[in-house]
């Protein structure tokens, strides 16, 4: 049996358009995720293999390539944060080959543009979905101490509106860092948590262990990581017949900072037009 390859971002471009079209114009990046994976019949072994050292895996970070470039030629738009659309140009693209095409031809004007203009960045250097701040955010955040790790996630959980928001980091209490209430509407979750500060992946052994601490002692888990969880763990996650548990991985932390504005700043770059109406009433 011919051993499986992962797929280059050319590979992923009809995929992604098509989960768009299918999923009625719009889909998240996780559905997107999702799509593709069934699409190609990617083993857990490809889809689980990382990008470097950082908190994507490598189908993900040439996913992401797929989506610049589709948007690059106007086939898609990102109008809200992980959330991605398909434009009206996308929807007169008939085929794979035709995609290709389209994306060949603005990568070689670029490329002649580069030549032409010193400044411009290269390949390696172009904005990939505003994703490089992640990569020094979560820099940051893995040499913060344990103790102020388990702060900040106490942090984010009060400001995303949980209550009761307690840590307890201790040893032998079966890799619970802290519990909290969420309430919604009516209905009140007594939560645990786990926060670990990882590089690597979090696996399925990970995701037992917690959901065994946590019986009889809350509604729900939640696992918060600055790395990355395997397909093994997302399965164990939402295993029938077993408590679940939601996982925030690295690029989620990331997001969830953004939204709620914590340790991170946006900055607007400022663009100079001229306005022909000020030298036309002189």
């Amino acid at each position: 049996m011919k051993e499986q390859q992962l797929p280059i971002y050319e590979d992923l471009l009809w995929p992604t358009l098509r989960a768009l079209d299918d999923r009625g114009g719009s889909a998240s990046i996780h559905e997107l995720s999702e799509h593709i994976a069934s699409e190609l019949a990617l083993s857990d072994e490809i889809l689980d293999v990382p990008h470097k050292d950082g908190p994507q895996t490598e189908v993900d970070y040439r996913a992401a390539w797929a989506r610049t470039h589709l948007k690059l030629i106007g086939a898609a738009d990102n109008t809200s944060r992980g959330v991605w659309t398909i434009t009206s140009v996308g929807r007169g693209v008939q085929s794979e080959k035709q995609l290709r095409e389209k994306v060949r031809q603005v990568r070689k004007k670029r490329a002649q543009e580069r030549r032409h203009r010193k400044s411009v960045p290269g390949d390696d250097e172009e904005v990939r979905e505003d994703q490089g701040w992640e990569d020094a955010l979560l820099q940051i955040i893995r040499r913060m101490k344990p103790d102020a790790f388990e702060r900040l996630c106490q942090r984010i959980l009060r400001e995303s509106g949980f209550t009761k928001v307690e840590v307890t980091g201790r040893s032998g209490d079966g890799g619970i860092d802290g519990a909290g209430v969420l309430r919604v509407n009516l209905i009140s979750f007594h939560v645990r948590f786990q926060c670990k500060r990882y590089t690597g992946s979090v696996g399925a052994r990970e995701i037992r262990d917690f959901r065994g601490a946590m019986i009889g002692r809350a509604d729900k888990g939640l696992f918060i990581t600055t790395g990355r969880f395997t397909k093994d763990a997302e399965h164990e996650a939402v295993r029938d017949g077993a408590p679940a548990i939601d996982l925030i991985g690295g690029i989620d932390l990331c997001n969830l900072l953004r939204s709620l504005d914590l340790g991170v700043s946006t900055e607007t770059v400022k663009v100079m037009k001229p306005k022909p109406e000020f030298f036309e009433g002189l």
